[in-house]
């Protein structure tokens, strides 16, 4: 009978099955006198044994490759569920910033990286993000809902006519200021300005006006980089 040739690709399945056929074949030629089957070994190997040992390895090297593919079946499987909570975590409840401009200083200078937190609980001194005009700003709370704000000419801020404490800044100046003073912040607003008065276009200006619940991405709470300023936002 003609052995039947084995394909060039053949399946792990069809490996197991042609290994198995030839070692019945090797017991099959093997005589029943131990002396004979002795001397017959010695002069002349049994020919099956290599082509055993060629499927062994074609054997080993297939079931290989199908226990590696998948592996990296698995792990890119797992890698985009990472980035997909990832994404969700940055965009719905810890949105990651990046600070533009020089607003903010010295709390936060351009190029800084943020993380914010959507909390909708915010106080005085509180650093938050919002949108205005489809762009982020960042800003601090200075006045809450329903409290009257005044500036003199100086930059010196009161709250309900007692002044405000604020170790934060390094310089004070009136700024950018249009409104009417003292100002009313309306109900469900609040009253928001830069650290760096004399440069931040925010509350004071009407075009910006107060910052509405609506419009807070979240509260800024830590900063990521650089890494040397790695740390709580005060």
């Amino acid at each position: 009978m003609k052995r039947k040739p084995i394909s060039s690709m053949p399946t792990l399945e069809q490996l197991q099955a042609e290994l198995e056929r030839e070692r019945n074949r090797g017991r099959n030629r093997k005589g029943t006198d131990k002396k004979q089957r002795k001397t017959h070994q010695e002069k002349k190997p049994s020919s099956s044994t290599p082509q055993i040992e060629q499927l062994e390895e074609e054997l080993k090297r297939d079931t290989y490759k199908k226990q590696y593919r998948h592996l990296l079946r698995s792990t890119i499987a797992a890698l985009v569920v990472i980035a997909a909570v990832v994404v969700l975590i940055s965009n719905f409840l810890l949105p990651v910033l990046r600070i533009y401009g020089t607003s903010m200083t010295p709390a936060l200078v351009d190029g800084n990286v943020v993380v914010s937190v959507r909390n909708g609980n915010y106080e005085r001194g509180d650093i938050i993000a919002f949108y205005y005009n489809n762009k982020i700003l960042v800003k601090r709370v200075i006045g809450l809902p329903g409290e009257w704000i005044d500036i003199d000419e100086a930059g010196n801020v009161y709250i309900n006519e007692e002044p405000l404490s604020e170790p934060y800044l390094e310089e004070t100046a009136l700024g950018e200021c249009d409104i009417e003073l003292p100002y009313q912040v309306p109900e469900g607003r609040y009253f928001v300005m830069g650290d760096h008065r004399s440069v931040s276009s925010d509350s004071r200006n009407s075009q910006v006006g107060c910052v509405s619940e609506e419009q807070i991405v979240g509260k800024l709470v830590f900063r990521i980089w650089p890494l040397n300023e790695l740390g709580m936002i005060g």
